[in-house]
């Protein structure tokens, strides 16, 4: 006997809220994270090594795709710092409301973008 209703909602039913979207991209980016730091950390010990090494990190440093690469970081650390924050608000007991965490999810990920532009925009030192 084959059961046609599933237990729990599944992919095909379940629709989309931006609190589900705000939580797994939360997830995604912690991950990012951590790889991105163990990278950084990799990378300043293998500078530590010589001035030879130098020569490779202006290289990638000057390619497109690292530039790519670094944005996508910023927007990650941005995006799981506001993620954390409007977490750390709930662990207090406040904005459990739908259409609060509907704001705030929004303002998370608008925030993560703002966030992104004004530091890449410090870093070529525009503002």
């Amino acid at each position: 006997m084959e059961n046609k209703k599933p237990l729990s909602p599944h992919i095909q039913i379940y629709s989309w809220h931006i609190s589900s979207l705000v939580s797994i991209s939360h997830r995604i980016t912690g991950i990012i994270n951590i790889i991105a730091i163990t990278v950084i950390c990799f990378w300043s010990c293998w500078l530590i090594l010589g001035e030879n090494n130098y020569d490779f990190l202006n290289y990638f440093l000057g390619s497109l795709i690292s530039k790519f690469i670094i944005l996508g970081v910023v927007w990650s650390f941005s995006f799981q710092t506001l993620s954390e924050i409007r977490h750390l608000i709930m662990d207090m007991g406040y904005g459990f409301e739908l259409q609060t965490t509907k704001v705030t999810g929004l303002l998370v990920i608008l925030g993560s973008l703002v966030l992104t532009v004004i530091i890449y925009l410090i870093g070529r030192n525009f503002i």
